[in-house]
């Protein structure tokens, strides 16, 4: 256990993603005056900042740089993005594209401002490049993006800590579910009517977990009741291979759907059989050939590193497979260890299981995505990521997807419906910032689905007070 002594509760969560950084798999707390320290525990006394002349942002800038300075000499260690703690470090190249700052500026802004390494201050210059190229394309600000999300999933998978159910125990409600979803997307539909749909994304849980009747049942409400005409991108998450089928496929396909995500995570049984994904890596070969021949010619495939046990071979097995499947896009995610997933609630379980990330491993998806002719367009970050490393979205050109830019850079409003589902709305402030507010839905389902006016109900008091007009006059 590592104990923080802390002087300022307000720098207290930038002090933890600090200490995990340099300290993976340990435990964090506050040194509280009840705390039963032991001499197996560690005590960190965090620095003394005085901040009275200092914006908000100087003042947390300067905490985490002394906090850094002082941890990468105790443990002789240094971060790939060094004191950066956000999930957005694109968002800071972006920006400063946006305020015409020359490329060498903004590499000085990681590399000397908050001590990233030079390969990841150029990952973030040639991302934020890359997407603002794309959404010059788009007229953003006059648009929306629509999310539907689908709360089931064969089996809970060990590292996920995203609110999914069980289909098989949840069998019997799934129709009620989409029921109430329809209906909110009646509202939203009615709501937004002569507002442009720019993208649409299936996500969850696992979409083609439904039934084929009732993804036809859902993607045709969707073609009934928005203008799909304009959309540049529609994606469903056709996640678990072993959710997938031809007859599905061919229900996605012939509702216009243009891209799918086919993610084994890992092309090694053994690990899958780990994590709890209940799938073998030839049900992800089978799942992507069903998808060519349904016509699918933009798969993108997810990747994990640092999963239980795998190492630089397992991962280079992964990558190659994967490299003979040819997909258009890959997205490579580091583990995070999330608060409420199994790998962290069941720790001492799994505490002997190494969750390697290394410079070396990197090396070998960036490799990868060169040998498919893939460049990176997008990226983000989470706490408590193996190695302190970041997520990275690879694609062929012209395959990009644009919302997940979208939701990365917060550019637009994304409306989202079902049960879990965060609505963003995008403000833009006379100085040039951006604010953001959500509408919440609730997660469990049986309660969206019993409170579904409600859900409903706190859109239509959010739109019809926000000042946004979204294609209907403003009330």
């Amino acid at each position: 256990m590592i104990y923080i002594d802390i002087d300022n509760q307000a720098y207290y969560d930038d002090a933890v993603v600090l200490v995990r950084s340099f300290y993976p798999r340990t435990e964090v707390a506050m040194l509280k005056a009840d705390c039963a320290v032991t001499e197996d525990d560690c005590v960190i006394v965090m620095p003394h900042i005085d901040d009275s002349s200092m914006t908000k942002k100087d003042a947390h800038n300067e905490f985490k740089k002394s906090l850094y300075d002082k941890l990468s000499q105790d443990t002789g260690k240094t971060l790939p993005w060094g004191f950066l703690t956000g999930v957005r470090p694109s968002k800071i190249a972006y920006t400063m594209l946006e305020e015409g700052r020359s490329d060498s500026e903004i590499l000085d802004e990681f590399t000397k401002a908050h001590y990233a390494s030079e390969e990841k201050a150029a990952l973030a210059l040639k991302v934020a490049k890359t997407e603002k190229d794309i959404l010059e394309k788009l007229d953003y600000k006059n648009g929306y993006s629509l999310y539907i999300g689908i709360p089931f999933c064969p089996t809970t998978c060990l590292y996920c800590s995203v609110t999914s159910y069980s289909v098989a125990a949840y069998k019997a409600k799934v129709d009620t579910y989409l029921d109430a979803l329809i209906k909110e997307m009646s509202y939203v539909s009615e709501c937004f009517k002569g507002c442009r749909l720019d993208t649409v994304y299936f996500g969850g849980g696992t979409p083609t977990t439904l039934e084929p009747y009732q993804l036809d049942r859902l993607l045709g409400a969707l073609d009934e009741l928005f203008d799909m005409e304009h959309v540049a991108e529609f994606t469903v998450e056709a996640g678990r291979p072993d959710s997938i089928t031809k007859e599905k496929l061919e229900v996605l396909k012939a509702h216009g759907v243009q891209r799918i995500s086919i993610n084994p995570q890992t092309m090694n049984d053994e690990t899958l059989k780990i994590i709890g994904r209940r799938h073998s890596v030839a049900q992800v070969k089978e799942a992507f050939k069903l998808a060519r021949e349904t016509g699918f010619d933009n798969i993108n495939m997810d990747i994990i590193l640092g999963l239980p046990g795998e190492d630089t071979d397992e991962v280079k097995n992964t990558l190659d497979q994967i490299k003979e499947l040819s997909p258009e896009s890959l997205t490579v995610h580091s583990l995070a260890i999330k608060r409420a997933a199994a790998l962290n609630v069941w720790r001492d379980k799994y505490k002997d299981m190494s969750l390697l990330n290394s410079d070396e491993i990197m090396s070998l998806t960036q490799q990868c995505s060169k040998d498919l002719d893939m460049e990176p367009y997008y990226m983000y970050r989470q706490k408590n990521m193996a190695g302190n490393f970041e997520n990275v979205g690879y694609s062929h050109k012209g395959k990009e997807c644009i919302y997940n830019i979208l939701i990365m850079e917060e550019k637009q409003t994304i409306v989202a419906c079902g049960a879990g589902a965060s609505t963003k709305v995008v403000f833009d402030n006379d100085d040039g910032s951006v604010r953001i507010e959500r509408v919440e839905n609730v997660k469990d389902v049986t309660n969206y689905c019993e409170r579904i006016d409600e859900m409903i109900q706190r859109k239509k008091d959010f739109f019809d007070n926000c000042g946004k007009c979204y294609g209907r006059d403003c009330r």
